[in-house]
């Protein structure tokens, strides 16, 4: 299987081939064709830590190597011919720097646990919820913004580019183009739903921050939205440092924490739904859900938002 990622508005198509080359990875999901299928969980589990405003997400420098393939064999709730979907602990970075234990560094192991050889997995994401610091200026559009990789400070980081040239383009600056809707406000936050339409690093962390409105809990980039006299405003992206976000006391006391623990949160973006195409045109698509993490449902609550 090739993993062909299509990105629509809301599915995710595939096309044959040989071999099994495709995973698919995302926050406690299960899989829907006409029902849910409910996600294992795990037995393992990291101990409490105090000041921490997410109790449960997993620690990845509390675990081996072989402890980790252990917790993502455990969280397979549905392998059906080339695609696996794991229901991904939270905690765990898809990516890293090399020598980090990332999903993708134990991909070669996992394959191994379930039985597939010296077959590939492959990662397919596609976020599609966002709770927001800041409600956007309109209730649904598109957000477009050439886009490119630059290493800043010693990190690698996502800047837009405005007006693109040729030159640009030939040298990695990618146009991207993201659709968004509000779903529900309240306490000066918003729930967003975002479908990107283009494939690039933090694209939609970038796109909500030219919104004005950084994803809660993203301490790459919401640096870049300042405040003066109540109005927001963007700072130059090259010249400024990525930083912990930083939250307005109204704010902190609707979720019910300490400046230290807001310097904690996870990055409140969550892929929702993906609706795959059957392997022949008459077949019932196959849908993968994501129920909501237990810290994203707590954040709903203490902001009012209600999901449609």
């Amino acid at each position: 299987m090739v993993g062909c990622c299509i990105w629509g508005r809301s599915w995710v198509g595939w096309r044959r081939g040989p071999g099994v080359r495709a995973a698919l990875a995302a926050a406690g999901f299960g899989t829907k064709a006409g029902h849910q299928l409910q996600p294992q969980g795990s037995s393992k589990r990291s101990g409490p830590r105090r000041d921490q405003p997410c109790p449960g997400l997993l620690r990845p420098e509390d675990l081996s190597r072989e402890e980790l393939v252990d917790v993502l064999t455990a969280a397979v709730v549905d392998q059906k011919g080339p695609l696996v979907t794991v229901n991904k602990p939270q905690g765990l970075p898809v990516t890293g720097k090399p020598g980090d234990l990332t999903l993708l560094s134990v991909l070669p192991e996992l394959s191994q646990s379930l039985g597939l050889g010296e077959r590939e997995l492959q990662i397919v994401r596609a976020p599609g919820n966002a709770i927001t610091d800041g409600i956007p200026a309109t209730s649904e559009g598109k957000i477009q913004a050439a886009l490119k990789l630059e290493h800043i400070d010693g990190a690698n980081l996502v800047v837009p580019v405005k007006p693109p040239s040729r030159k640009d383009i030939l040298e990695g600056v990618k146009r991207t183009l993201s659709h968004f809707r509000v779903v529900a406000t309240g306490s000066g936050c918003a729930l967003v739903q975002l479908q990107p339409l283009t494939v690039f690093p933090s694209q939609l962390q970038v796109h909500m921050v030219l919104q004005l409105c950084p994803v809660l809990g993203d301490h790459m980039y919401s640096a870049r939205v300042s405040t003066v006299l109540g109005q927001r405003f963007l700072l130059p992206a090259e010249s400024t440092k990525p930083r912990k976000q930083v939250l307005d006391e109204a704010l902190l006391r609707c979720l019910r924490l300490t400046p230290s623990q807001a310097a904690q949160l996870p990055l409140h973006l969550h892929l929702h739904s993906l609706l795959l195409p059957g392997p022949r045109p008459r077949d019932t698509p196959i849908e993968l859900l994501a129920p909501l993490p237990p810290y994203f449902t707590k954040t709903l609550q203490c902001l009012g938002l209600r999901q449609q």
